[in-house]
């Protein structure tokens, strides 16, 4: 259970740069929409609301919100649930830290619909959230190492020769 919650953890990792690398190819190609004489204005968001893309980048913004809503969230409440079967001192922290900076992250990405400063605070959170799972992972890494690299503990009856006395 400890690798699983390992992977998971650098799956969240993963996720956020997933979410990064789809909001920038949707800005992007906003760009170049309105570059080539688009227009985003209500006429153009109904239309999209109505299915109809604007432009072929438009995916990256439909892929954001679905995999901050609904992938991410699963994945972190899957790791905080297997931190608690992992082993590691603590891992139950780091799985609800993971648990809470997405929920965090969600609540920022819908709120800054409305509130603008909040959106950048969503930037602020996903390298927060990226770092913590990346450390999340390492530390579970770490972990193993430090157990395959122990020398094995002698027995206490015998000397440093390991002669008996």
């Amino acid at each position: 259970m400890r690798q699983v919650f390992r992977v998971l953890a650098y799956v969240v990792a993963a996720g956020v740069v997933v979410q990064a690398a789809v909001m920038v190819y949707a800005v992007a190609g906003l760009g170049l929409f309105i570059d080539e004489g688009g227009v985003l204005d209500q006429a153009a968001m109904d239309q999209s609301a109505a299915g109809e893309s604007l432009f072929p980048e438009e995916i990256g913004l439909l892929l954001h919100g679905m995999n901050g809503t609904m992938v991410l969230p699963a994945v972190a409440l899957l790791a905080f649930v297997a931190s608690f079967f992992a082993g590691v001192r603590g891992a139950w922290r780091w799985g609800l830290a993971i648990l809470l900076l997405v929920a965090l992250q969600v609540t920022l990405g819908l709120a800054g619909h409305s509130i603008p400063f909040l959106g950048a605070l969503h930037g602020v959170n996903a390298l927060l959230l990226f770092g913590v799972a990346m450390y999340t992972g390492w530390r579970v890494t770490a972990r193993d190492r430090a157990e395959h690299a122990a020398p094995a503990v002698a027995s206490p009856g015998l000397a440093a020769g390991g002669v008996a006395p």
